[in-house]
């Protein structure tokens, strides 16, 4: 019996009929699994009455077996410091933003000027989060650095288990990433280093886009990269593992900064519009640190200029429109447009 993460970097050697032949998946829990994995940790845990499992479960999606094992010791290590005698749903949800995206770092100085764009920063990201389609709720956004290096942090929390996306919910995503720098230059006219992380994953995110999901003007093409090694069996033997020409590279390129130039010009609009509730979102946050979803709820709606179409639905329909007619009813007529 062995165990391994990387499969695919294997000897063929080892996985033939009489050795490694038989292969068991662990994957990562899902809901139910996650809860009954919680029931089997809680056991030595006095929990509050209200305490929800189930909701637990629902709050901590991708989460593993240890993962899940220390965040109900961080639920209890809550409850012990705050004195209490019961694990309660609120030390939960504090353990889950620590397991999550580490400690709070309180005790970090930061001069007024740089907590001011680090919250100009963070309410764009969840401004944006919070008008677009196809994004997963913004459970709370916070200036207060927590772990290595975050400066400050929008939380998402989706509300089910999600095995695939969408083109219209990464191009959410991308834009999500991308309006915090976007919101910098809105308010300043200059951008700093803290985006740094956004635009790696809105860069990977693109670039997946194109190359692996066939997501793009380049078509339904997977530009398959060989990420095995050339001297194992089953390889192609390439050692640089690139599958195409330098010219498709080139054009590789070109359609990853499409994507990316496209999400800045949609984000740049919604902050244009959404200016005043950037701002008061950006107040808020200078006052108080740290705004949960329905202040954030409250903020938007009460500094937005009115009733807006939502950011993607005012564009030209992708598809021409088709006109049916028949002899008893010409006048009917369907639209082929999304």
């Amino acid at each position: 019996m062995a165990a391994t993460n990387r499969p695919e970097t294997l000897d063929q050697a080892l996985m033939r009929p009489g050795r490694f032949d038989r292969h068991v998946l662990v994957d990562r829990p899902d809901v139910r699994g996650r809860e009954a994995i919680l029931k089997v940790h809680v056991k030595n845990v006095k929990l509050d009455p209200n305490v929800d499992l189930e909701k637990v479960a629902a709050i901590s999606p991708g989460f593993a077996g240890a993962e899940l094992a220390n965040l109900v010791n961080e639920a209890a290590l809550l409850a012990a410091r705050l004195d209490q005698s019961t694990v309660v749903m609120d030390n939960f949800n504090e353990a889950v933003e620590r397991v999550t995206a580490g400690l709070e770092k309180k005790q970090r100085v930061m001069s007024p000027e740089e907590k001011e764009r680090v919250a100009y920063h963070e309410a764009g990201h969840a401004l944006v989060a919070f008008v677009l389609p196809n994004t997963d709720p913004v459970h709370k956004v916070s200036i207060i650095p927590r772990g290595l290096a975050a400066l400050g942090y929008t939380m998402q929390r989706p509300t089910k288990d999600k095995f695939l996306m969408t083109k219209s919910e990464l191009e959410s995503e991308l834009q999500i990433l991308l309006a915090g720098t976007l919101a910098e230059e809105l308010i300043y006219t200059d951008i700093s280093t803290g985006a740094s992380n956004d635009l790696e994953r809105a860069t990977d995110i693109s670039r997946s886009m194109v190359m692996q999901y066939g997501m793009s003007e380049m078509g339904r093409v997977n530009f398959k990269q060989d990420r095995s090694s050339a001297f194992l069996a089953g390889s192609s033997g390439a050692l640089s593992g690139r599958m195409y020409s330098e010219e498709t590279a080139r054009e590789i390129d070109t359609e990853v900064n499409h994507l990316i130039d496209e999400a800045l010009e949609r984000v740049r609009k919604i902050l244009r519009e959404r200016k005043a509730a950037l701002v008061a979102l950006t107040d808020r946050l200078m006052e108080i640190e740290s705004v949960d979803s329905a202040e954030l709820k409250k903020i938007i709606d009460d500094h937005s200029p009115g009733p807006l179409l939502v950011p993607g639905t005012d564009s030209a329909p992708s598809r021409p429109m088709i006109v049916t007619t028949d002899e008893e009813d010409k006048g009917e007529a369907a639209s082929g447009g999304q």
